[in-house]
């Protein structure tokens, strides 16, 4: 036995050496970088475009929060220096059409697969190397043939049933309009949790250092990928229960639908909705990069609370205003933004509630209705002390609320007033909050993406370089 263990020994040690000198006349034949080490050849050049409908918002060190007397006293947005990477932000706030076009892709989607059942061309089943797909994945170049007599049998459930119509229209039942999305939970992966050890199970197949104490380590990552099911469309019926004894029910039948009212913001909208609506053009984007064999890009997110106001001031330090201040008003007396003046001479700005996008003049950033039309959702939750305990580099609190939570941590900050807000919500430090299960008549959101890089280059003659 201990003479094979010794032959055994030597055969292995024979194998090394032979491993070892192939691994080296291996390398030695590469003499194209002549030895030395210059990284892996033939990385493609990267060059970033701006996103269509995004402005570039280079990084910065700010002073955060009340740069105006505190009316209420509150004491939840006192001063705080923020630094902050670049990253592009939506000039508007999205619109009615804008969102309208991710609404219609979950209708298309749920109609693909429908009628994949009687038209394999509708999905695709197979991948390029003839491994089967599961779930199939979506055939988005066959069209859809809504008045066909086949097609219209398979989607008949897609529709309202007939107690439910009115003046026989056959209207689509958007309460079967669920998008299904993932997210994956960076900080849940990257906390280290002392005060409860792994049980016995978790660490059976825990491959990294005790003292990290992650759920499943990095053997099972899957405990960090997170679903949610959403529907997508706007509550529209905002419009009348935002307000009692208030005739709005005009709004409620046409604002999200009519032609009329596509350039305007998107409202009735609640945080999830937002997320998912990120998440989605996201997904969007990164499929098109695919195909054409680009690189992806970092995803759509929400702004955090910091990123909002940093934009929103447009590099203008301590003024109360996007467009400066301490005024409201311009030197012709009219007003700089959709909100509610005076004493509720609602239409003395220009509207008598939402308005188009862009109706009035951009920050210095080329931001559009930083302040005003409507308010936005941000990616943090709220919390009154964050200022006391936030990081001051890129400054973010976030907590993903459960549903047995209490309504106190499901509150998401909102920035920037709206069209029935005082002159104080429009202050770019105001915060505020609301619910992330609410969507109301008065708060809409924009997109913001973390740029690849350091400082983006200003032209072909300018000393800015990407990095």
């Amino acid at each position: 036995m201990i003479k094979m263990n010794i032959k055994t020994s030597r055969a292995i040690l024979k194998t090394a050496v032979a491993v070892c000198l192939i691994s080296i006349v291996s390398t030695a034949c590469d003499t194209s970088d002549n030895g030395q080490l210059v990284g892996v050849r033939d990385r493609p050049m990267w060059y970033q475009p701006t996103p269509y409908g995004m402005v570039f918002i280079p990084l910065g060190s700010f002073i955060m929060g009340q740069s105006d007397q505190d009316v209420p006293y509150n004491q939840i947005q006192t001063n705080k220096v923020v630094s902050l990477q670049a990253f592009y932000m939506d000039e508007t706030e999205i619109t009615n059409n804008e969102y309208r076009q991710f609404v219609y892709w979950v209708r298309d989607s749920i109609a693909h697969t429908v009628l994949g059942e009687i038209n394999e061309e509708h999905l695709i089943t197979q991948n390029e190397y003839g491994e089967e797909l599961f779930p199939p994945a979506i055939n988005w170049k066959t069209k859809i043939n809504w008045e066909g007599q086949e097609e219209r049998e398979a989607l008949a459930d897609m529709y309202l049933p007939e107690h439910e119509r009115f003046f026989r229209r056959k209207q689509f039942d958007v309460r079967k309009w669920n998008y299904e999305y993932y997210w994956i939970d960076y900080r849940a992966a990257a906390a280290k949790n002392w005060d409860s050890p792994l049980t016995s199970d978790q660490t059976d197949n825990v491959t990294m250092p005790m003292w990290n104490n992650r759920p499943q380590g990095y053997s099972d990552r899957s405990v960090y990928v997170k679903k949610d099911v959403i529907n997508v469309f706007p509550d529209t019926l905002c419009w009348v229960h935002d307000f009692t004894y208030s005739f709005n029910e005009p709004m409620t039948q046409s604002y999200f639908w009519h032609p009329a009212y596509d350039n305007y913001p998107v409202v009735g909208v609640n945080w999830k909705q937002a997320r998912a609506f990120s998440i989605w053009r996201t997904n969007y984007l990164n499929a098109y990069l695919s195909q054409t064999g680009s690189s992806y890009v970092n995803d759509f997110r929400l702004p955090t609370e910091s990123e909002w106001e940093y934009a929103a001031r447009g590099g203008l330090q301590l003024s109360p205003y996007p467009w400066g201040g301490p005024y409201t008003r311009n030197y012709n007396g009219c007003f700089l933004a959709n909100f509610k003046p005076l004493r509720g001479n609602y239409v003395d700005d220009g509207g008598l509630h939402t308005v188009i996008v862009a109706h009035y003049s951009p920050n210095d950033y080329g931001l559009y209705d930083m302040a005003g039309n409507v308010a936005e959702w941000t990616n943090n939750a709220f919390d009154p002390s964050t200022y006391q305990y936030a990081h001051d580099l890129n400054m973010d609190y976030t907590y993903e609320a459960k549903d047995s939570d209490p309504p106190v941590l499901k509150r998401k900050v909102i920035r920037g007033g709206s069209w029935k807000d005082i002159s104080f919500y429009m202050q770019v430090s105001t915060r505020d909050y609301e619910y992330q299960d609410t969507a109301t008549s008065y708060i809409g959101f924009r997109n913001v993406q973390t740029y690849l890089g350091r400082h983006k280059d200003d032209g072909p003659m300018s000393s800015n370089v990407y990095r």
